[in-house]
């Protein structure tokens, strides 16, 4: 029933979206877990993020998943069990049903282990569902997945970029490249120190690339970093010409564009049509970058539209999967197994 409790989960590698239905509200923080001395917890989501690249040996910080998938299953049960009790903490629970959405161009093991994620978590999973990302994200973008229109959705996230077309509340077509925020992070970081013989970090380059992507920056003025010089070895400032980060970012954009043309390709003649009416809906963490949707309409001369929440749009595809007895049945169960 729609008014039991439930979660919808989005399992991003940069970032965790859970729903609740406790208040309609998404939760939204970093996919990270900090561990000191092996075994202690120390910190989880933005607080361990806070820590990453300023941390002793003694703790390390990780991403729990990787390229879409579950990496260490043990740190992820950690911190989705946190972000549950944190959710939970004001109200009373015994339990609820959990969506969990998942790549389509993942193994079956793959699968299997986001299942086994929430069912070992001890988060009292009544009943654990799987809805393929792309169609929570077709239902975020307010589209009705279960038409017969063909509908091509690319997710950028942080470690993949996800490109499907979807029609009757089903993926048609589907690949799964290994772009992402992280790949344009490198990027940045290869090309300054390429350039200007300069070190940054990882959060330098993200600050850069999310400075530059705001619609209002100014393209006169050059963003400053702070890093360590190869040469003196000594810290630094200096200032990044725009045109250096733009080229670096282009790279990676343009093999994206590359894998949307081979599915258009491949797209049934039918469903081609409607998405050369409707356009490509753009979504995922990196879906703002600078010039990304302008690349991809000059690459396949199709209309992007930019969703409006695009960070969002995943969870608020299993919000309405939850809400919504019409899209109930987008989502499965895996052998029809229940949760322990």
């Amino acid at each position: 029933m729609s008014n039991s409790p439930a979660f919808g989960i989005d399992l991003g590698t940069g970032n965790i979206k859970i729903y609740n239905n406790f208040d309609g509200t998404i939760l939204r923080e970093k996919n990270m877990i900090a561990i000191m001395n092996k075994n202690t917890l120390l910190a989880y989501g933005d607080d361990a993020y806070d820590m990453y690249e300023k941390a002793p040996g003694n703790i390390r910080t990780s991403f729990p998943l990787n390229n879409g998938v579950i990496a260490d299953i043990k740190d992820m049960q950690t911190v989705l069990k946190c972000f549950i009790t944190d959710l939970t903490s004001k109200f009373k629970y015994n339990g609820a049903d959990f969506y969990i959405s998942v790549p389509k161009d993942i193994t079956e093991v793959e699968k299997r282990a986001f299942f086994d994620l929430i069912s070992d978590s001890n988060v009292k999973a009544k009943r654990i569902m799987i809805v393929d990302k792309a169609v929570a994200d077709g239902l975020g973008l307010n589209i009705d997945v279960k038409t017969s229109q063909g509908v091509l959705v690319v997710n950028s996230g942080f470690d993949t970029t996800e490109i499907s077309v979807l029609s009757l509340g089903g993926i048609v077509i589907s690949k799964l490249i290994k772009i992402g925020g992280r790949k344009f992070d490198e990027a940045i970081i290869n090309a300054v120190r390429r350039e200007f013989s300069l070190i940054i970090g990882e959060k330098t380059a993200e600050k850069v690339k999310i400075e530059l992507s705001d619609p209002n920056y100014d393209d006169s003025v050059s963003p400053v970093v702070y890093g360590r010089d190869i040469v003196t070895g000594l810290p630094v400032e200096r200032q990044i010409p725009v045109e250096l980060i733009e080229d670096a970012l282009n790279e990676n954009i343009n093999t994206i564009i590359d894998n949307i043309k081979v599915i258009l390709e491949r797209t049934p003649p039918e469903l081609a049509a409607d998405v050369y009416r409707h356009g490509i809906y753009l979504t995922g963490g990196s879906a703002s970058l600078r010039n990304f949707g302008k690349l991809i309409n000059k690459g396949t001369n199709l209309q992007v539209n930019l969703a409006e929440d695009p960070s969002n749009t995943v969870a608020m595809g299993l919000a309405r999967v939850i809400k919504e007895e019409n899209f109930r049945s987008v989502a499965y169960a895996i052998n029809g197994m229940s949760p322990k």
